[in-house]
């Protein structure tokens, strides 16, 4: 086989071929650009993916910030309005209503006729009382001159001793037949005076039960036609309280309620009395409580439906936290990507399979012991209120703290300790990786600060 190769002479010297060696290198050259090129595209788009999945599995932090304010704990309520005394003015004959003299809203005065039942029957009563009262008066005059006839007669020996003693006795009988017709006359004289119905006490008409024209008929019970609310500038209010509540409640407190046709606006008004009696429903017990209130302006009217809240406990100045902060309680899981290694479980004595104090240490630190150490002697030896709170600190790590918690609004909580001030961002919520929901607290179908309609205050938060 005979090749085609062109040799180039020049002057008399032989030079090899060399386009075909230079073509292979540029190619080498390029598939190696092209393989370094696709390393480096792969080493970012892995350290990329690496990054970003690094980043979805990092907490995400939901914070609250601690104030520092006025708290007030209350126990709220419902209750409603009435007058301090009201009247039931009522019948005590049968008739028709004659004449009505007032009507709903009326100012009366003690004494002042209202209404008039038709007193026909009870004038006829009192003239037949009157005529027996007269027929039982001639019949004792009749017996009293029997009498002292009989007795001349006696004395002068001319008629027997029990014809005597016959005419004593008739008198006597015609003497209590006198005072049995005045008696009923006088009662029906009484009766003729109910016709008139007057006000018992000065006040308003709040209640006006009859029309003129109706009969009315008394029974056992006096059916009620007027009712009289005595003064309306001083109110009072019959509060439920339930018996989960009422220990903390004492008379002279403060009480703060509002209405619902004014619901700007709050009243101010003063535990009077917290009854001894007991009403049950649906097994539940309530407590009535009388809360005094000042009507002044006549803004309140009966039968308004009140929200009471009883302020109970109350402080100034002091710092506090929302209860979310204080419910935060994180899984292991979350305790691990928030870089918080888990308290390891506390060891049982053999003994008497109480706590062990010597067992394996938590994460505390010894400014977190200290500040439970100070919490649980402040309350005496016994089982304080306190909590646990998490917070950034200036590294970015998360860091605890214990705190003691106090009186609560149902929404705030007052708190102490030795590393919170005002300003202080706490966590109040997590979210983790490609989660969405917070976790905030734990299962949350019961609040610790709700009681149905009632706000409990100074209790543990989160169920500290």
């Amino acid at each position: 086989m005979v090749m085609n190769q062109t040799i180039a002479i020049d002057n008399g010297n032989v030079h090899a071929p060399v386009a075909g060696s230079r073509v292979k290198e540029t190619l080498v050259n390029k598939k190696l650009i092209i393989i370094a090129a696709v390393a480096v595209v792969l080493a970012a788009a892995g350290f990329f993916f690496y990054r970003a999945r690094a980043a979805s599995n990092a907490p995400t932090f939901r914070f609250v910030t601690i104030e520092k304010g006025n708290m007030q704990s209350k126990v709220s309520a419902t209750g409603t309005l009435g007058a301090v005394t009201t009247v039931s003015v009522g019948t005590q004959v049968s008739g028709q209503v004659a004449s009505l003299l007032v009507d709903y809203n009326d100012v009366v005065k003690k004494g002042q006729l209202l209404a008039t039942i038709d007193p026909t029957l009870a004038r006829s009563a009192v003239i037949d009382a009157q005529a027996n009262v007269d027929k039982a008066q001639a019949e004792l005059l009749q017996m009293q001159r029997d009498y002292k006839r009989n007795r001349e007669l006696s004395q002068q020996g001319l008629i027997a001793k029990s014809a005597f003693e016959q005419s004593q006795s008739t008198m006597l009988v015609a003497q209590a037949d006198v005072r049995s017709a005045q008696v009923a006359m006088d009662r029906a004289k009484q009766n003729l005076a109910y016709t008139s119905i007057y006000a018992p006490i000065d006040g308003v008409v709040v209640e006006r039960n009859v029309q003129q024209g109706q009969t009315v008929a008394a029974s056992l019970s006096a059916p009620q036609l007027f009712l009289i609310a005595n003064d309306l500038a001083h109110m009072q209010i019959l509060a439920q309280v339930g018996e989960g509540d009422i220990a903390q409640i004492k008379a002279g407190q403060t009480v703060k309620f509002s209405v619902q046709a004014l619901p700007n606006q709050t009243f101010n008004g003063t535990v009077q009395q917290v009854r001894l009696q007991s009403t049950t429903a649906d097994n539940v017990v309530d407590y009535t409580v009388v809360i005094a209130v000042d009507n002044a302006q006549n803004k309140l009217l009966p039968g308004m439906t009140a929200r009471v809240d009883f302020l109970t406990q109350s402080a100034t100045d002091v710092l506090k936290v929302s209860n979310a902060a204080l419910r935060f309680q994180p899984t292991d899981e979350q305790l691990t990507l928030m870089g918080v290694q888990k308290a390891a479980p506390r060891a049982k004595t053999a003994t008497n399979g109480a706590t062990g104090t010597n067992a394996a240490t938590s994460t505390m630190s010894a400014a977190d012991r200290a500040a439970r150490r100070a919490a649980r002697a402040a309350s005496g030896g016994g089982r304080p209120a306190i909590a646990t709170l998490y917070y950034l600190d200036k590294d970015g790590k998360v860091t605890t703290t214990i705190v003691r918690t106090g009186i609560s609004d149902g929404t705030n909580t007052q708190i102490t300790g030795k590393d919170i001030q005002a300003g202080m961002k706490v966590i109040a919520g997590i979210t983790t990786g490609t989660d969405t929901a917070a976790t905030s607290t734990a299962p949350t179908a019961t609040s610790p600060f709700s009681g149905g309609a009632q706000q409990r205050g100074g209790g543990r938060p989160g169920g500290f």
